[in-house]
């Protein structure tokens, strides 16, 4: 997409006889510009109606459009960019917050934002569960675990140390399955009766998990 600035020279006279000069062509440069996102309120009207000749029959409303987060005060869109930011960009959703009410004044906190990230991921599950059967149902599985910083807020001012377990297949798809711990319980409940080849580095959690016939190669 493409805008258009035309600008005018400070003198349309001629210098001569002092007409109005024609414009006869124009100097284009071109340069990547920018439009700061702009909020809105959308407004959704849903039509009721009636039979005057039947009014015995009552009113019929449009069904409101599916969401995200029913009765929520943002749209989806917002919630879709929250979650984008947060996991592709890795912009934390206090400092979300803290832009959102800079640049426009509106006051989200990072509590209400978390409540959207989990209602997403809750949506999400369904498709988790797919990829990690699809993944199962292979021959060859790559896995590996590592360290994450758990907000807790138990007052102590101090993280806990979580990880996320990642399962994937080279040139294939990728589950992350987060523990709270680095105990063999994540790997064997995730692998359960997997017979094929689990290959990872030397930790002992990957030991003696998965199906009888199943082949732990270390690297």
């Amino acid at each position: 997409m493409e805008k258009i600035l035309t600008c005018t020279p400070e003198q349309c006279a001629c210098d001569g006889c002092g007409a109005e000069t024609t414009v006869i062509g124009y100097e284009e440069s071109e340069q990547l510009d920018v439009e700061p996102a702009s909020y809105f309120v959308l407004v959704t009207r849903r039509e009721k109606r009636a039979c005057k000749r039947c009014e015995e029959r009552g009113v019929v409303a449009a069904s409101s459009p599916e969401r995200i987060i029913e009765k929520s005060l943002v749209s989806d869109q917002i919630v879709i960019d929250t979650i984008v930011a947060k996991y592709c960009d890795c912009l934390p959703l206090y400092r979300q917050s803290a832009r959102l009410k800079r640049d426009t004044g509106l006051d989200i906190s990072r509590s209400t934002m978390d409540g959207w990230v989990v209602r997403v991921g809750e949506l999400l599950l369904p498709i988790a569960g797919a990829m990690r059967h699809e993944l199962l149902s292979r021959t060859y599985i790559q896995a590996d675990e590592t360290p994450v910083d758990v907000q807790t807020r138990d007052g102590r001012g101090e993280n806990h140390q979580g990880y996320l377990w990642q399962y994937g297949t080279p040139g294939g798809g990728v589950v992350l399955n987060f523990r709270m711990g680095r105990g063999r319980e994540g790997p064997k409940q995730f692998i359960e009766q997997f017979n094929g080849i689990l290959q990872t580095d030397g930790y002992a959690a990957y030991d003696h998990i998965g199906g009888p016939k199943m082949v732990h190669a270390v690297c």
